[in-house]
């Protein structure tokens, strides 16, 4: 993040550089970077006749470079956009000679999404000289909420953990998605506030109260009337709440608590960085520890393995969602 402000600064200021590779798994800022571009180096009265957006699928590398090579007609320059430029990573190593004598008057912008340049070749250390290289790296899920926390201040909101920890469970660690879904609540909410999981769920859809976050807490609680509701919930809507992501939840959360036995050092701070999660999720381990002896958890993880398997259609084609959850429990509990 801090390197996308450095660059959007740079931009601002007029130090351009001729080509922006944007590269990474996560399309969030690779989209962000290439909006920007295209709607702040150029006046708007010149974008017309000198800004041209071109799709990867639909041109060779060729005609990306015979566009770059152009004059602009009465500016200063021209910009040239290839948006989903991943359909040219077969060719990518033909922009070499372009890459050592770039148009000086031309920022060319690459968006490379959920690929990257090899960083030993030729054309990534040319373009890496000439202009910038931008990798954009998927964030670990624990990692997320402190995102969701930082975009929301910066634009003058805030978000309670569990707020963030649901929206997170919910939409996994694709930005795009849960900057949509923010955007949304910012429309609704006004600036200033605190967004907090009754907000998630009014405004969102996601159950407050009957959700996997809820589940896992519940289960390391050793709190089996609410783990039975909780369930209950799940097969009565099963389109919202898939057993295949229950059961691997759920998995992940018993290896995880097997990590938390074996650590030495169990602060909060380094729990979450063995651990992978976010700090605020830490007293879930805490209180699951102690009502799960180590050989229990390990007992644990092996019948859940099982029925991940089931969950996934493998030896239990007739089985309900709602058996399979009971027995997930039964298994837990018992």
């Amino acid at each position: 993040m801090d390197e996308v402000i450095q660059i959007t600064k740079d931009i601002k200021a007029g130090n351009l550089k001729p080509i922006y590779f944007l590269m990474g798994e996560e399309p969030y800022y690779i989209d962000k970077l290439t909006d920007f571009i295209e709607q702040n180096v150029l006046e708007e009265q010149d974008r017309d006749f000198n800004q041209s957006i071109l799709y990867g699928r639909d041109v060779t590398i060729e005609d990306v470079i015979g566009t770059a090579k152009r004059y602009p007609m009465m500016a200063d320059r021209q910009v040239v956009i290839v948006r989903e430029a991943q359909e040219l990573s077969r060719t990518i190593d033909k922009l070499e000679a372009y890459a050592e004598n770039p148009q000086i008057t031309t920022v060319l912008v690459f968006a490379y999404k959920y690929k990257t340049l090899d960083k030993r070749k030729k054309i990534t250390k040319l373009l890496d000289k000439v202009g910038v290289v931008y990798e954009s790296k998927k964030l670990y899920e624990n990692q997320v909420g402190e995102w969701i926390k930082r975009i929301l201040e910066s634009q003058g909101y805030g978000i309670e953990p569990k707020a963030a920890a649901i929206l997170v469970e919910f939409l996994g660690t694709d930005l795009s998605k849960i900057n949509n879904e923010l955007e949304k609540l910012k429309i609704i909410l006004p600036k200033g506030h605190m967004f907090t999981p009754i907000d998630i769920e009014e405004n969102i859809g996601f159950s407050k109260d009957f959700n996997n976050f809820e589940l896992r807490k519940a289960i390391g609680e050793k709190n089996q009337v609410k783990s039975y509701q909780i369930i209950d919930y799940f097969a009565q809507n099963p389109k919202d709440n898939p057993l295949v992501v229950t059961t691997g939840l759920v998995f992940g959360f018993f290896s995880q608590l097997l990590q938390y036995h074996g650590l030495k050092d169990k602060s909060q701070m380094n729990a979450a960085k063995v651990l992978k999660v976010n700090p605020f999720f830490v007293k879930d381990y805490e209180v699951a520890f102690r009502n799960y002896p180590m050989k229990k958890v390990s007992t644990i993880v092996a019948a859940l393995r099982t029925i991940d398997l089931k969950s996934k259609g493998v030896g239990a084609a007739s089985t309900s969602q709602h058996d399979l959850l009971k027995e997930l429990l039964i298994t837990i509990f018992n």
